[in-house]
């Protein structure tokens, strides 16, 4: 500050000088400076205005707490300790230190205390709803209410092991509960695990990567024969409309009862005999070809606004699945009598599963079925290759008779002798 008139105070070897104008209190604020000896040399270093807080104590400063900063330096250098600051600004460095550690400990200590259930609830499950549907969260909650929080939710995220999720395995299979649930119960832990791990909160592995599952084959096998699809059909149409509807859009395109609940009008061009499927539980959207039964369903069908969904409940609220009736009719039908294997129950996913069967007999091949069912990976579609053995048959002989042809052509140019390519 220019033209700055330095003042003297009790205390030797320290002096301040005040602001022109700014006030601390009913004086100008003022700035303290100290001045001493260090190796034969003199030193001058600023310590701060009255306004301004001590590092140390927290408290404003002033001439004595100046003076007790003087003499402090004043010992250090006069007696050479080397763990003792000889300037205000090694002081502050080693300040800014200690409260650096000090802060660091703290966030490490608040880290280390966080528990499952905490981080589920205010830190994981507010990311995992976003662009989520709400059964999927409302699933997320349900396996950590019933199996989750009771063995590990007051367990802090670092102390969680393995043999604690063995606990919940035991839980899990104990009631009776499939090994499908098992899995979705470990992937909804992973999931969490696996953001906070993201997040710096724990470096370890999930507890989930060691324990053993019993393998899974609910893949449904049982398809209806055109026979039984036309009397399921029927006995819709004559008890309820929009069963009716949903089942034959399932059974002639294949959709996915979820797609079918969430197809709005926006979604449906009869002129080119398409239906968009926008959000498909694969994650990448697809067209879906029409047959004329199905132009046909939707062109008797009044048409709603464009974001309007297709099939509604008749109080006008949102569906959430097939509507009741069908499972009725299935039950009156006699589908599912005497039938304990779930694989082998008639369900509305059966209806996707026989369009998928129905496709393959006639002679569909697999990779044009994979892009009409929207599945991510062939692998998904293969279970259905053994529903096609005459078209495997028919793919030999065509085989054999592209062999057959070759001979001939092979004798046509050796004038009447064979010439063997192929050795």
């Amino acid at each position: 500050m220019a033209g700055k008139k330095w003042i003297s105070t009790k205390f030797k070897g320290v002096r301040y000088y005040e602001h022109p104008t700014r006030k601390h209190g009913v004086r100008f604020d003022r700035y303290f400076a100290i001045r001493y000896q260090k190796a034969g040399k003199r030193v001058e270093e600023g310590i701060g205005w009255t306004s301004e807080l001590n590092p140390e104590d927290g408290q404003n400063w002033t001439e004595a707490k100046a003076a007790l900063v003087l003499e402090r330096l004043r010992g250090a250098a006069r007696h050479g300790k080397k763990e003792a600051p000889t300037r205000i600004a090694e002081q502050r460095e080693i300040e800014r230190q200690r409260k650096e550690s000090e802060r660091t400990a703290k966030e490490q200590a608040e880290k280390e205390a966080v528990t499952f259930s905490y981080y589920f609830d205010n830190i994981f499950l507010p990311v995992f709803e976003v662009g989520r549907k709400k059964e999927t969260t409302r699933k997320a909650k349900e396996h950590f209410k019933n199996w989750i929080d009771p063995v590990i939710g007051n367990t802090p995220m670092k102390d969680v092991k393995p043999f604690a999720i063995e606990k919940i395995k035991k839980n899990i299979l104990s009631a009776s509960k499939s090994p499908r649930t098992l899995q979705y119960v470990l992937a909804t832990i992973r999931q969490a695990w696996n953001m906070a791990r993201r997040d710096g909160l724990i470096m370890e592995d999930s507890p989930t990567k060691s324990i053993k599952v019993p393998k899974v084959d609910n893949r449904r096998v049982r398809f209806l024969s055109h026979k039984e699809a036309d009397t399921l059909l029927n006995a819709l149409q004559e008890k309820d409309t929009l069963a009716y509807n949903m089942a034959l859009l399932s059974l002639h395109t294949g959709l996915r009862m979820g797609e079918i609940i969430g197809l709005k009008w926006c979604h449906v061009d009869t002129e080119r005999g398409i239906i968009r499927i926008m959000n498909p539980k694969g994650g990448e959207g697809r067209a879906v070809y029409m047959t004329e039964i199905i132009k046909a369903m939707f062109d008797a069908m009044k048409y709603g606004e464009p974001e309007s969904f297709v099939f509604n409940r008749t109080d006008g609220k949102e569906l959430k699945e097939m509507p009741r009736i069908f499972f009725e009719v299935v039950a009156e039908l006699g589908f599912n009598n005497g039938i304990t294997d779930t694989r082998q129950k008639v369900v509305a996913h059966t209806l996707r599963h026989t369009f998928a069967s129905w496709h393959v007999m006639a002679g569909t091949d697999i990779y044009t079925l994979k892009e009409l069912l929207g599945h991510s990976v062939i692998q998904m579609t293969e279970r259905y290759s053994h529903l096609a053995p005459e078209t495997l048959q028919n793919a030999t002989r065509g085989f054999e008779r592209a062999i057959e042809s070759a001979e001939q052509e092979k004798i046509k140019e050796g004038n009447g002798q064979v010439v063997n390519y192929t050795t």
